[in-house]
């Protein structure tokens, strides 16, 4: 591991000031459960580190009348054990509870879970000069490909979006506040992830100099839940993922303002706009979910070697809007 300087500001405006305007030579520290690993791998080399152990305010939950915001540096176990959470948003408290093993829930916080690199084998290989590290093609569309992007259409790049946390909270239609510089700004967390094209890029959109303050779910009393898929239930990362959130839908009402977001699928969270339209306004019934599943593969291509994503997104977008509709899942 290359050395480095280690920062510990009090605020979040002296964390800010302490960045700089490219990626590469100064990174964040929360839990560290990604960038520890990245300087261990050499695939970040910082010659500074933030820790962000010191700096109040993005630690807690703070519920309002119409909204809940969670600070970015909230362990992912505590947003497991939420109560508030957990009433309001069992999606979220789920998908929480899911990732890895205790010890990265214990570690790991929002805005790492938001903010993480991807774990492309290739781009995880120090020997592997990809595209996002500075190299002239992505190894992954003629390599090994199994657990890469199905969702690829114009991307140069096709690795998966890491983030399990990121599918629930667009479909709750949650937003994220950002300082910088300039100050604060909000930005719909749909629109927060980008697909990277070149190592000046990330998974999302900040700026260098930018960090991830918290996120704010409302509470519309919307319906939601999470179903993922893996090859193992205990520390893996989901095949495929996914996220849906409505109004009603329970009780053979209709459901409506429909949200299904795929995660692990495609560069950025996909969100499937075909299969919540044509479930929007009906009643959330084995066949109607499974139709929704089958419209939540449309535009799929896949690569050589992951073909058997289509089918699971059926199977997980099918169980995770009868799971919000408030039925038994009688596949356990």
């Amino acid at each position: 591991m290359k050395n480095f300087t280690y920062f510990r500001p009090t605020t979040a405006e002296a964390a800010v000031g302490l960045l700089e305007n490219r990626w590469g030579n100064t990174e964040l520290l929360a839990g560290g459960t990604d960038l520890l690993d990245r300087q261990k791998e050499y695939i970040s080399q910082p010659s500074r580190v933030i820790s962000l152990a010191a700096v109040p305010g993005i630690g807690g939950v703070a519920v309002a009348d119409k909204s809940v915001t969670i600070g970015a540096g909230v362990k992912l176990a505590e947003i497991a054990a939420n109560a508030v959470l957990r009433q309001h948003f069992p999606a979220l408290t789920t998908a929480s509870g899911e990732i890895a093993g205790p010890q990265i829930r214990n570690m790991g916080t929002l805005g790492g879970s938001l903010c993480q690199r991807n774990r492309c084998w290739y781009f995880r290989d120090e020997h592997s000069n990809c595209l996002i590290k500075g190299g002239q093609r992505c190894f992954a569309l003629d390599g090994e490909n199994k657990y890469h992007a199905i969702f690829t259409q114009g991307q140069r790049c096709v690795i998966v979006s890491p983030s399990t946390l990121a599918p629930v909270l667009i479909a709750l239609g949650a937003s994220a506040e950002i300082l910088g510089p300039k100050g604060r700004r909000t930005s719909d967390l749909a629109k927060l992830f980008v697909a990277p094209n070149g190592p000046n890029d990330r998974e999302h959109n900040l700026a260098p100099n930018e960090m991830l303050l918290s996120v704010t779910i409302p509470r519309g009393g919307l319906n939601s839940a999470h179903y993922e898929v893996r090859q193992k239930q205990s520390s893996d990362w989901p095949l495929v993922q996914a996220a849906v959130a409505f109004t009603g839908g329970r009780g053979g009402a209709n459901a409506t303002n429909v949200k299904i977001v795929l995660g692990h699928v495609a560069p950025t969270p996909h969100i499937a706009e075909a299969a919540a339209t044509g479930l929007n306004n009906h009643a959330v019934t084995e066949a109607s979910a499974t139709a929704a599943g089958r419209a939540a593969t449309q535009g799929a291509k896949p690569l050589s070697q992951n073909a058997y994503k289509v089918r699971l997104v059926e199977v997980a977008v099918k169980r995770a809007l009868l799971l919000a509709a408030g039925m038994k899942p009688y596949w356990e």
